[in-house]
């Protein structure tokens, strides 16, 4: 009988990483999104709970872009307008 490690996500505990360190990754990114769901929520109000948590882990995940973007290379955007951003 094989024996396979696996690691969970602390904040997402239904995802399983075959590598710590894809974890770690996973739980960083899911710390940013959730810092800026609460910053955007604040910023617009009427922003649903639902719509700024899903901006928090698109902005999160995307977080080289939007760094590019903020450091004065706003044509970084331009690759979240293919599909293949996703």
């Amino acid at each position: 009988m094989a024996v396979e490690v696996v690691y969970r996500s602390s904040r997402d505990v239904e995802r399983l990483f075959m590598d710590k360190a894809e974890a770690d990754r996973h739980d960083r990114m899911l710390e940013l999104a959730e810092k800026l769901a609460d910053v955007l929520q604040q910023a617009v109000p009427a922003l649903g709970e639902h719509q700024a948590e899903e901006l928090g882990i698109y902005m999160a995940r995307h977080r080289d872009v939007f760094a590019r973007a903020f450091k004065n290379q706003a044509d970084a955007l331009d690759e979240l307008r293919s599909p293949a951003a996703e």
